[in-house]
């Protein structure tokens, strides 16, 4: 399977300036023959919109999430991006995986950031599900999530084989490390592929880490970007590429229980 993952200059755009964006990108995909486009957390509507994400989700969300479906029906490419919506009588902040000629899965952030975040949505008390995408058993986090080991963990041990992660990554010297670091390693520690798909630039409340990447099973990045600017990183996902790895450090098969 080959996938794109974008990292998108944040701004003011609208909701709909931002979904013509995302189907802009999801043209350039399909033109680089892949399978899977990744969009970052919250692309619908913006990660620094604040209180408008309430209205947005409230007055939108499920709209959006319906031409997203359109977008992945008409392209025949899967989509992953994170979008806010309202469910119960709340708000979540979600990660949208919407495959073709099926029905959306959806799943909710657990691990919400700062004090931002907690004002605006409810956190999500379900794991995500492990769903067959491409060949591949796919899995979903978000963000703040990933750089907990034991929600990777309990993915890798229900058999994801790709971690999809949609992120808004505040620029900072830790997200720096996170982004370079955490994010190969959550890769390696459990032999999976991590897709994560950052902001760059600033919006009216944030300045963005960047440094979007696909990470393989064995630590490698099989595509990363820079800090600052836009960009489209491909990569093709192959476990089989990567049994060497999977032999030598055998974690998932070897873990005692604790």
């Amino acid at each position: 399977m080959r996938v794109a993952a974008f990292q998108i200059a944040a701004g003011g755009e609208t909701a709909s300036a931002r979904l013509a964006a995302i189907a802009d990108a999801v043209t350039q995909a399909k033109r680089a023959d892949a399978t899977l486009a990744v969009f970052p957390e919250l692309a619908l509507p913006g990660y620094g919109a604040g209180e408008v994400i309430k209205d947005a989700a409230r007055e939108r969300g499920d709209e959006l999430l319906t031409a997203l479906a359109r977008l992945a029906d008409r392209s025949s490419i899967a989509i992953v991006a994170g979008i806010a919506l309202e469910r119960q009588g709340s708000i979540i902040n979600a990660a949208a995986l919407l495959r073709p000629g099926e029905e959306p899965v959806v799943y909710a952030k657990r691990q919400l950031y700062g004090t931002y975040e907690k004002a605006l949505f409810r956190a999500g008390d379900i794991p995500p599900p492990v769903v067959e995408l491409g060949g591949l058993k796919a899995g979903l986090l978000v963000c703040f999530d990933v750089e907990f080991p034991e929600h990777v963990r309990d993915l890798a041990r229900r058999g994801a084989n790709i971690v999809l992660v949609p992120t808004a990554l505040p620029r900072s010297p830790a997200a720096h490390f996170i982004a370079r670091n955490v994010i190969p390693v959550r890769a390696f520690e459990n032999q999976v592929f991590v897709v994560y798909a950052d902001w760059c630039g600033t919006d009216a409340r944030f300045a963005y880490q960047g440094l979007s990447s696909i990470a393989a099973p064995d630590g490698s990045r099989l595509a990363e970007a820079n800090e600052s600017d836009p960009a489209m990183l491909v990569g093709d996902i192959d476990p089989g590429a990567f049994s060497a790895s999977k032999e030598q450090n055998p974690y998932l098969d070897e873990l005692r229980s604790v």
